[in-house]
C-alpha cells in the first residue's frame, strides 16, 4: 500500500494538472490586422450607405441596384470602380443585365472610409479581390479635378 500512494505522489508532482499544459499557439490570420480592420470598417460603412440599394446579401435589386457578387464591376479594374463611387452611375448594363437605377457620388466620404467599403465588397458575397488602397482612392480622386 506504501508503494501506491508513493507512485501516486510521484505521479502528482511529475504531471502537470490539466488546466497548466500549454496549447498549441492560435495560426496566425492569413489577413493582416490592418486589412481585417478595414474590412470591418468598410461593413458598417457598406451598412450606413449602401444596403439599402444594394441589399444584404449584394445582390442588388433586379433591374434597378445592380449586383455587386461576382460581377465584372465589383472584381475587374479598380480605377472603374473607384470612379463609380466618386461620380456616381446611371442607367448601366452590367454583366448583360440593365440596370435602371441612379447610384448618387460617394465622394463625401474619404479615401479611406472609401477605400475600406470597396475593399469589404470586394471580399464579400462570394466575391475574393485585391484589396482596395486609400492612395489608390487618392489618385482616382486628384485625376478627377
Amino acid at each position: 500500500m506504501k508503494r501506491y500512494f508513493a507512485l501516486l505522489a510521484v505521479l502528482a508532482l511529475t504531471s502537470a494538472p490539466a488546466f497548466a499544459q500549454k496549447k498549441p499557439a492560435p495560426k496566425p490570420s492569413a489577413k493582416k490586422p490592418a486589412a481585417a480592420a478595414g474590412v470591418l470598417k468598410g461593413k458598417a460603412i457598406y451598412t450606413q450607405y449602401c444596403l439599402t440599394c444594394h441589399q444584404a446579401d449584394g445582390l442588388g435589386v433586379e433591374g434597378m441596384n445592380p449586383p455587386l457578387a461576382k460581377t465584372d464591376y465589383v472584381l475587374g479594374d479598380k480605377t472603374r470602380l473607384i470612379t463609380v463611387l466618386l461620380n456616381g452611375l446611371k442607367g448601366e448594363e452590367i454583366n448583360g443585365e440593365d440596370y435602371h437605377g441612379v447610384m448618387p457620388s460617394q465622394a463625401y466620404l474619404t479615401d479611406q472610409q472609401l477605400a475600406d467599403v470597396l475593399t469589404y465588397v470586394r471580399n464579400s458575397f462570394g466575391n475574393k479581390a485585391t484589396a482596395v488602397t486609400p492612395a489608390e482612392v487618392k489618385a482616382v480622386r486628384a485625376a478627377k479635378k
